[in-house]
């Protein structure tokens, strides 16, 4: 039951003071006020505040009441109250001060209001004491359900994890009141994931219960319930789903699908084929399920190699295989992965293997020959059809096919069907010392089946060539030179390969009956020519021949007979033999500068004759009169003359140049000829008044006149005055279209040749009008 008690005065003013008074067994106390007053309290809580509890259901429920101490009941007074919330959420009752609250009040809104009550005397207008405060507190009931505020839960933990891993700790929180009893005391609990999750009831870890395999189940949903009121009868509670992942780990070995493979391969198929594909499987994903495939004891002829994106392993030729040698194979291939953590390895400790079994395939191949190449010696000289040497080849596969030979592009070497190489014609080491052939096996089953063999043949040389001298030699001797007197030294070469190295003999020939000369063999393959008189003479002996003959040292040793020849030279003063080499070799520089200045001027008449002849051609090409059928145009020429101004009024007019010639008008006019003659006499006067220029005129024009080959548009033209004013007239023709309908060209003809085209155009343009 609730009341309120008003207080005597305090320091001279009197208050208003609410108090409660408790219901049954409730325990309250009396404290003395220091000013006298008694203030009823209960323990924990000031008097000077009201509870109601949040969401009463009742349209107005009563709160408590506020009474003055100077109320006397005779209804004189009157009870407001004012505040946040005042009239709106709470009402008091004017005359008795009862206090009510007239809406459902929701403490997770609004827990605290704070009001102002004030007592009026009705009869008086006036406040009967000062505003006195008070709070209404909303006490809080259990009427929130716990919520996950996190939601969507979802959590990794790689698989085979063990018992007791931190998963993930969920969160719910509850709007009611942590401080009224155990309305937001929360217990978690597990309503789905058992065996292999566990939840702790106050802090909502998420831990593991047993060890999982994500192969078996990759993806769990675990159900949480969060309960207030610790789980007491009446609390409520709030779930929630969380999605725990499995992420994998490297606890799978790669297994073969098939524990045999059979493959076939080509015999003809190169190093690096890939014969055939074999496959293993993982049960893992991702790096977890690459493999390495390898070939167990190291096979010479197969490898395996891993494709890193389809993760199989491709089988491939390493050495080339041959039917007739070994037709089947048999290897052993495994697997494994290349990456496995140390904790891990217990799953890896063997690994899988899978067995190759590989067909080779016989195909019809070219012969083989024994040899990758011949080398073969002949000596040069040596009679058509000698044997060079024999190739052999064979036919690699069972059948054995005879074997057929040819040599491509020789014509010094053939070949028979046993594959012996004959010469056709005589070797010569010198022409050639080296012969390089190819030879080419077919197989006459099969004559697609063919290959070939470098073939390379050496000439060997034998003494076939005398030695000569090695250049050609000048030699001149003086007329005063005396005897002993070295005038040349020759050397000799020889063509031939000698085993040891060249040495020549030198010596004068036995037929050689000439006392003139001597030679002398310096034993290092050269020889020097010394006179053997003192004395020669140019005009009755000027020349003279030495036969001298050189052997060389090669078995049998060869001869030859080489003629020097020595010319008899006036030496003059210096007594030397190089002035007798220098004239003869100013005499020939001076025949060839001769030649070449004959050959430029026989040049220069060609090309001057060819350019006269092109002349004259272009020349006859230029036809006086042309074809009635020839394209006339009417061609227009521009004088930069000043005109007469303003005052010129005949003004170019560009409508003019489209009218036709045969359409202009018919102008007053005097005869053609007298007014060319006219024109030609105020030509006259305009110049100076000179015979000597008159003279000149007339003989200009009578030239132009009688040339028949002058082109036809050179004229003689004056232009004395400017404008309108000048006695000649106007030149143009742009203003006769209009004058020149019924114009008679056939004056034209009277002006000499040089006018006959223009008559011929206009007449015919005449004749054709009418």
């Amino acid at each position: 039951m609730n009341c309120w008690l008003l207080l005597p005065f305090m320091l001279g003013i009197p208050l208003l003071w609410p108090c409660i008074i408790a219901a049954e067994n409730s325990k309250t106390e009396e404290v003395r006020h220091p000013a006298g007053s008694r203030l009823r309290i209960r323990r924990g809580w000031m008097w000077n505040q009201f509870f109601v509890p949040e969401e009463m259901n009742k349209t107005r429920h009563h709160i408590g009441q506020l009474r003055s101490d100077l109320d006397n009941g005779n209804n004189s007074f009157q009870y407001k109250l004012l505040g946040v919330g005042a009239e709106s959420l709470f009402v008091i009752d004017e005359r008795t001060g009862d206090i009510y609250a007239v809406q459902k009040l929701d403490r997770e809104e609004r827990s605290l209001y704070t009001l102002r009550a004030q007592v009026i005397d009705t009869t008086t207008g006036r406040a009967v004491e000062p505003e006195s405060e008070f709070v209404i507190r909303v006490s809080d009931i259990n009427d929130n359900e716990p919520k996950f505020l996190d939601e969507p839960y979802e959590a990794i933990v790689p698989e085979m994890s063990p018992e007791g891993t931190l998963v993930i700790q969920v969160t719910a929180s509850d709007a009611d009141d942590p401080s009224s009893g155990n309305n937001a005391r929360l217990v978690y609990s597990l309503l789905q994931g058992q065996p292999y999750f566990s939840i702790e009831p106050t802090t909502g870890k998420i831990r593991i219960s047993s060890k999982m395999d994500r192969e078996l189940q990759d993806e769990y949903w675990v159900i949480i319930q969060a309960k207030d009121m610790i789980g007491l009868p009446g609390a409520l509670s709030g779930t929630t789903s969380v999605l725990i992942k499995l992420s994998d780990v490297n606890d799978n070995k790669p297994i073969f699908k098939d524990s045999l493979y059979r493959l076939t391969v080509s015999e003809s198929a190169p190093v690096g084929t890939s014969i055939g594909k074999i496959m293993a499987y993982d049960r893992d994903i991702g790096e977890n399920a690459e493999m390495d495939y390898s070939i167990e004891d190291n096979s010479r002829t197969f490898d395996v190699i891993t494709n890193n994106e389809t993760q199989e392993g491709i089988i491939i030729l390493k050495k080339k295989v041959n039917f007739e040698d070994q037709n089947h194979y048999r290897i052993k291939a495994k697997v494994k992965n290349p990456q496995v953590d140390a904790h891990l390895r217990e799953y890896h400790t063997e690994a899988s293997t899978t067995v190759i079994k590989i067909q080779v395939e016989d195909v019809d191949e070219p012969p083989v020959f024994l040899l990758p190449y011949y080398i073969f010696e002949i000596f040069e000289e040596c009679p058509h059809g000698s044997s060079v040497g024999t190739v052999s080849a064979t036919d690699p596969d069972q059948r054995k096919s005879p074997i057929g030979y040819s040599i491509t592009r020789s014509e010094v070497f053939s070949v028979d069907d046993n594959g012996t190489i004959f010469t056709t014609n005589p070797l010569d080491r010198e022409t050639s010392a080296w012969y390089n052939l190819s030879v080419t096996a077919t197989e006459k089953y099969n004559i697609a089946q063919i290959s070939s063999v470098p073939v390379y043949v050496q000439v060997l040389n034998i003494n076939d060539h005398a030695p000569e001298f090695s250049e050609y030699y000048e030699t001149y001797v003086c007329e005063n030179a005396v005897s002993g007197q070295v005038i040349q030294t020759i050397s000799a070469v020889d063509r031939d390969e000698s085993i040891e190295h060249h040495h020549f003999y030198f010596n004068l020939s036995m037929e050689e009956n000439n006392s003139n000369f001597a030679i002398i063999d310096n034993q290092d393959n050269t020889a020097v020519i010394l006179t053997n008189r003192t004395g020669f003479s140019l005009q009755e002996e000027p020349v003279f021949y030495i036969a001298i003959l050189i052997a060389d040292n090669g078995i049998p040793s060869l001869t030859s007979t080489n003629t020097l020849t020595v010319h008899v030279c006036d030496c003059g003063d210096a007594d030397s033999t190089q002035t007798c080499s220098h004239k003869d070799f100013m005499l020939s520089m001076g025949f060839k500068a001769e030649v070449i200045t004959a050959i430029l001027i026989c040049i220069m008449i060609i090309f001057g004759f060819i350019f006269l002849n092109l002349g004259l051609k272009q020349r006859r090409k230029q036809t006086l009169f042309p074809e009635k059928s020839e394209e006339f145009r009417e061609n227009i020429f521009r004088y930069d003359d000043e005109g007469g101004g303003e005052a010129d009024t005949e003004a170019f007019d560009i409508a003019q140049l489209r009218g036709s010639a045969v359409m202009r008008g018919r102008k007053p006019r005097r005869p053609a000829r007298a007014e060319m003659r006219s024109l030609y006499r105020q030509s006259l006067q305009v110049g100076p008044d000179s015979a000597v220029f008159r003279k000149f005129i007339l003989e200009k024009l009578e030239e132009a006149d009688t040339d028949p080959c002058a082109p036809p548009f050179d004229s003689l033209q004056t232009y004395a005055f400017e404008g309108t004013g000048s006695s000649a007239g106007s030149l143009s023709s742009l203003d006769s279209a209009v004058s020149d309908h019924d114009e008679n060209y056939d004056y034209l003809n009277e002006l000499g040749p040089r006018f006959k085209r223009l008559a011929y155009m206009f007449g015919s343009a005449m004749q054709s009008k009418n």
